[in-house]
Order: C-alpha cells, then structure tokens, then sequence
C-alpha cells in the first residue's frame, strides 16, 4: 500500500472487549487515515477477538488486517506483524491501551523533526479508569517509584528504554536487527537494548501518548511484577547491560528489610534500625497519598497508591532475587516466574 507511513501492530491474547476499545480509538485518530495500517495478531485467543474485529473491518475508515495463530506469547506475534507489515515505520501498542486521539500526529511530528531510528511514549490514565487502574498508574509513573527510569521525568534515574505499550521503530531496524527474542518476558527491552547498542538514535516523545488499563487486581499487579523482576536477570544472561545498579535497589530494600525485621528482637540497635524504618516508609506513604490525591482527584486511588506502591517494590524484588540466586548464583536454566493463568 504505497502511502503508509505507519504499521501499527497490536498483539492480542483473550482481550476482545479492549481490542474494541483500542480500534474505536484509533479511529479518532486526527491523523490521516490514509496514511496508517493496523494488523492486529491474535495470539491463540479462546474469546470473541476475531468475530468481533472482523465485523468491525467493514465500519472503519483505516486499513485493518487480522491475523489469527497458535498461542506462542507476544513477543512472537510482534515478530509475525512485523513480517507482514508495509509501513517505514512500525508501531507497537498493547491491546489493554487506548490511543490518545494525536498519538499518530505526535509521533509524526517527531519524526519530522528528530527523525529517530527508534522512539518511545508514555502512558498514562484516563479519569475514568478504576482507582485501582489509577493507583498502578501512580507506581509505574511517578518519580517516586519508577517514573525516573521509564521516561515518565525530566529527570531519568536510568537509560530510557522503549517499551512495546507505546513503542516504534524504522523498518530498517528490524531488517538490520531482527524482531523480538523468544523470551516469556521483557522481549521489547532486550530489542530497544540491541537498537541503543547498535547505535541508532532513540527518542523520547512526550506527546505521544497512551492511556494503559494495566491490570485490574493486586493479585494480578504482584504476578506481573515478579515477573519484571524474574525477566530483568534473564535479560541480563543475554547482555550484561541490560542490568544497571539501580535496579538492585527494590532487592536490596526488600532483602534488607525482611534481614532486619527478624532479627530485631534480639538486637537493640537493629531494633531502633527498624523503628527508624517504620518511620521513613510511612512518611513516604503519607507523600503518596497526597501526591497521588493532586494527581487523580479521586480519594480511593490515593488510599491505595502506597498499597500499590509496597506490592511493586515487594513483587519486583523478590522476583528479581529469587531469579538471581537461580541464575547467578546457582547457575540454573531461566527461571519463568508465574506462568499458570497468568492473565487470569
């Protein structure tokens, strides 16, 4: 299709209700519909996903091509999208997220101006996503947390990564560098690792954004995030530098915390450790409450932001240091984490 400057690729696994909402959203786009493809792989899924796209192909004004395979994880399905894809540059959104009405402008914006080889967005919330939903928000987004290693600040604690929620890349990079791994997790960082090792130029594109429906439990937010964790050292087995020192912290602190908390009964120093401790985390807790209450104006996404924010700590740094002491100390094969209904 001679014109298209964008492929946009949506991998899809049991999420027919979402992937509605996600085409709805790229039907508002004020970009020129003329100029954007969708491919939409379905990855096994059991629901509704390809009835529902395929009456939906005849209502809307973009081209949208529907591809149905056996159930091999995302990373392989971007893989197949990219394969059938006709655009100069491929785009990657999740199909939990909605499209911001000018993500494709924003993007086009960029391009014209940085012409990047690579490039990333935010996400965010809309207000009237859950207060849990927002509350997640606020742990993957606020520079208390993480937002100061996923570009969501000024200020980045770490190298920014693109991520395939809101992600993009030149169809030369894909030829020179190939698609995604075959791992379960993390298969969108260990390629924006490659494209940064290879020296393209990666880019930051505020204004391109999304809104992202995450997970909709705690249950469901703790699995996803011990796995990160887990995925963090199996990226590392591939490239040492993908592992930067920061991401020890939430393993120290967890390690560090639970070491103190039983040994405290028999030591009054570490006791009085552990006081100060207490003290410290709550005042953080009461800041996030706060923090989070200026940002969504909802009361019950600000009284579960610290919830929120302990469970990703937690969830994170155990998942990261039972895999390191099965990889790296042990010597063990990859270590998968929750794999058992883990969409469920």
């Amino acid at each position: 299709m001679p014109g298209v400057l964008f492929s946009v690729i949506i991998p899809s696994y049991n999420r027919v209700d979402e992937i509605v909402e996600l085409l709805q959203s790229l039907e508002s786009q004020t970009f020129e519909h003329q100029h954007f493809e969708v491919l939409v792989v379905d990855d096994g899924s059991t629901d509704q996903t390809g009835d529902r796209v395929t009456q939906l192909q005849d209502t809307l004004s973009f081209q949208i091509r529907f591809f149905q395979r056996e159930h091999a994880g995302p990373g392989a399905a971007r893989n197949f999208g990219m394969s059938q894809a006709v655009g100069e540059y491929f785009l990657f959104i999740d199909s939990d997220c909605i499209a911001d009405r000018n993500w494709l402008q924003a993007i086009s914006f960029a391009i014209a101006s940085e012409k990047p080889d690579a490039f990333g967005g935010p996400d965010s919330v809309l207000p009237d996503f859950s207060p849990i939903q927002k509350a997640i928000d606020y742990a993957m987004t606020s520079f208390m947390t993480t937002g100061g290693m996923r570009g969501h600040s000024r200020t980045k604690l770490a190298r920014f990564y693109p991520r395939s929620f809101n992600m993009g890349i030149h169809r030369r990079i894909y030829e020179k560098l190939g698609g995604m791994n075959n791992l379960r997790h993390g298969q969108d960082l260990e390629l924006s690792r490659r494209i940064v090792a290879s020296g393209a130029k990666v880019s930051y594109m505020p204004d391109a954004v999304v809104y992202h429906k995450r997970r909709t439990s705690l249950r469901k937010f703790f699995r996803q995030i011990f796995n990160w964790g887990v995925a963090r050292i199996n990226l590392t087995k591939l490239d040492r530098a993908i592992l930067e020192p920061l991401h020890f912290m939430p393993a120290a602190g967890v390690v560090g915390f639970l070491l103190v908390s039983c040994l405290a009964p028999f030591s009054n120093l570490l006791f009085r450790v552990w006081l100060v401790g207490l003290t410290v985390v709550g005042g953080l807790m009461i800041f996030i409450v706060v923090d989070a209450l200026r940002r969504y104006h909802d009361v019950k996404a600000g009284l579960l932001a610290p919830v929120v924010a302990v469970i990703q700590i937690f969830g994170y740094g155990l998942g990261f240091t039972a895999a390191f002491i099965w990889r790296m100390v042990l010597g063990r094969p990859e270590f998968t984490g929750f794999v058992k209904k883990y969409y469920q």
